[in-house]
């Protein structure tokens, strides 16, 4: 089964090919094409990330890198004739009614070629930026419209779930297979610090099983380090700022006089809140003033240890709770290194649960997560007419 995926939830717009087929465990998988465009750098100068700027990127991006990944998958071929009617093409204008530049593209395109050998269309439609992620489901839409392939909507977390989950045999093959159970996600984000629950599942048929137990509150684990970080005059993104800080703090043997909060570290349920963890990085600012380099290093660190002090009691609290046997990390946060090596610790406590980690380049958004998701899930499709993007999607 070939599979295009496109993701389109935040300022990341990725798109993959895959080829799927069965496995003795689970499900194989080819990566045929897979095409990534950041827009860090447009929304740097807002300190995060500005929907409206976001949902215009995706627009002009889609088209190019829907070219780019036939391309990469050779299944670009120039027809002769144009197999998409004037009367498809006029209801795709009346689809980008606003994104009439990615109507333009995509329409031209359309006329222009042969329709590629790809069996469904998996399309993050939540949770997200609801701007942006309408683009990526309209092209997903238009796509489906023009020929005739079903739609399998994705949920962004499950990708982030499904990145860690895959096993790498090299850079453009991999294998995924479902967990040991009962299976906690813990999934850390600049949207989300969520704990799932995983306790039933079955390959192929989406019976998966997830209760959320547990969230944040307020401000979610990637949220707090770019805060923090304007706070420390750092630029966006922050967390890969504040971790670059606290390793050099760490290495220098800096002392440690700053001492900040562990919101909600002893509370018995499963839920996080890093909202007053930025309120005291602001108080202690307001104290010291202008900070040198060394204080803004000092801080740094206590905030990435902080943040990791309450998600490894979280985590521990919650595999005691319900006897897990896989832990599965996941989201962009998860790239950090410290929060990575205290999670493998209280793997190595026990004897009999497995650790699932993303690679580096999993971590963040892309198009392969959402098309390794698909392949967890390959008889979940629609024909789109109803689909509609959903910006606060839950997981359970």
């Amino acid at each position: 089964m070939r599979i295009l995926s496109i993701e389109t939830s935040c300022d990341e717009t990725g798109i993959a090919i895959v080829e799927t087929s069965p496995s003795e465990n689970g499900m194989s998988i080819t990566v045929l094409a897979d095409t990534l465009n950041s827009q860090a750098l447009l929304h740097a100068e807002y300190g995060g990330v500005y929907p409206s700027l976001a949902k215009r990127e995706h627009a002009k991006n889609l088209g190019p890198l829907f070219l780019e990944a036939l391309t990469q998958a050779d299944m670009f071929e120039k027809a002769s004739t144009p197999e998409v009617s004037t009367e498809t093409l006029s209801e795709l204008k009346d689809l980008f009614e606003r994104e009439p530049e990615l109507f333009v593209y995509l329409g031209t395109l359309l006329a222009q070629i042969q329709k590629p050998a790809i069996d469904a269309i998996a399309v993050t439609y939540g949770p997200g930026l609801e701007p942006a992620l309408w683009v990526g489901v309209n092209f997903a839409k238009a796509l489906a419209r023009a020929w005739g392939i079903p739609i399998m909507p994705m949920n962004h977390m499950e990708g982030h779930m499904a990145a860690a989950l895959v096993q790498e045999k090299d850079e453009t093959h991999f294998t995924i297979s479902a967990p040991q159970l009962p299976a906690l996600s813990l999934l850390i984000s600049g949207g989300h610090t969520d704990l799932i629950l995983i306790k039933e599942w079955t390959d192929g048929n989406h019976f998966h099983d997830y209760e959320r137990i547990g969230g944040t509150r307020d401000d979610a684990v990637g949220e707090a380090f770019d805060k923090t970080a304007r706070l420390l005059g750092l630029p966006y993104p922050g967390g890969p700022e504040i971790a670059k800080l606290a390793q050099e703090a760490r290495e220098e043997g800096l002392a440690q006089p700053f001492t900040l909060p562990r919101p909600m570290v002893k509370t018995e349920d499963y839920d996080f809140s890093f909202s007053g963890l930025k309120t005291a990085v602001r108080t202690l600012m307001q104290t010291i003033g202008e900070p040198t380099l060394e204080q803004k290093k000092q801080i740094a660190r206590e905030v990435e240890d902080a943040i990791t002090d309450v998600l490894v009691a979280k985590t521990r609290r919650a595999i005691d709770a319900y006897g897990i046997k896989s832990l599965i990390i996941g989201g962009g946060v998860s790239a950090n290194n410290t929060i990575r090596d205290a999670l493998e610790k209280v793997v190595h406590e026990y004897a009999d649960i497995h650790l699932y980690k993303p690679s580096p380049t999993l971590s963040t958004d892309n198009g392969r997560m959402i098309a390794f998701a698909a392949a967890m899930n390959q008889s979940v499709t629609t024909t789109g007419v109803e689909l509609s993007a959903n910006g606060n999607l839950s997981l359970d």
